[in-house]
């Protein structure tokens, strides 16, 4: 029997009649104890369960960087490849010299190095940028 404050037995409490007593708790459960209960689903669930909605998201994802990919690639293509057609059909950018060295030269090697570090420096800014947008979805932030 339980231990009451002030050093009572619950059961002497309840032969003296106190009717102050608190119901004693009983425990109510459903009939159907197999009865499936909902599930909160996160998307990384999905994605790791490869159902629809992961295949969805992913797919997201990969169009994503794909489209930042192309882009970087048509502004090289659009201004490096631009370089021999210039050099075809205006031949005096061969014949022009800075500090001793053929514009044409300097042209192919600083302009175009730094044209490819700036891109691939915008390229992964991007790229991290679209995964971490993923991993925010993923986290539900």
């Amino acid at each position: 029997m339980s231990e009451q404050p002030g050093g009572e037995r619950r059961s002497d409490r309840q032969r003296r009649g106190d009717r102050d007593l608190p119901p004693r708790r009983v425990r109510v459960t459903s009939p159907r104890t197999d009865a499936t209960r909902t599930r909160v689903t996160s998307v990384a669930s999905e994605i790791d369960a490869q159902t629809r909605l992961g295949e969805v998201y992913i797919t997201s994802l990969m169009r994503s960087q794909l489209r930042l990919a192309v882009g970087v690639l048509l502004a090289l293509a659009l201004t490096l490849g631009a370089l021999p057609m210039l050099f075809h059909f205006v031949p005096a950018i061969g014949r022009v010299d800075v500090l001793g060295v053929p514009l044409a030269w300097l042209l192919l090697t600083v302009v175009a190095s730094t044209e490819i570090i700036a891109l691939g420096w915008l390229y992964v800014r991007q790229a991290e940028r679209n995964e971490e947008n993923f991993s925010d979805l993923l986290e539900g932030r």
